[in-house]
């Protein structure tokens, strides 16, 4: 089980998928909710990260908090960017298969 320990600390996003037949054609399935989740994580992550780079330059955060909320950011980041590589990858696999 994956956690994210910055933006959205202690949140289970591996865990809160379901299985295969949890899926739903009209667009309300746990995949969407899962894909709305880590975007919004995502961009909190990024909020947080220019905040204590704000309060770094007003001396109200050390090197230290700056250096990690960086690092956080940067790797939800990675990670959304590696689901979407590998949904498109699919995407494309399926776009191939003869009919």
């Amino acid at each position: 089980v994956l956690k994210n320990s910055g933006a959205g600390v202690g949140s289970d996003k591996i865990g809160g998928i379901s299985g295969i037949g949890a899926t739903q054609g009209d667009g309300g399935g746990a995949f969407s909710e899962v894909l709305k989740s880590a975007i919004s994580d995502t961009a909190q992550a990024v909020g947080k990260s220019e905040n204590t780079g704000i309060e770094a330059l007003n001396n109200k955060a050390d090197l230290v908090d700056v250096v990690t909320s960086v690092q956080n950011a940067e790797m939800v980041l990675e990670t959304v960017v590696a689901v979407r590589d590998k949904v498109i990858a699919a995407y494309q696999d399926i776009i191939k298969m003869p009919l």
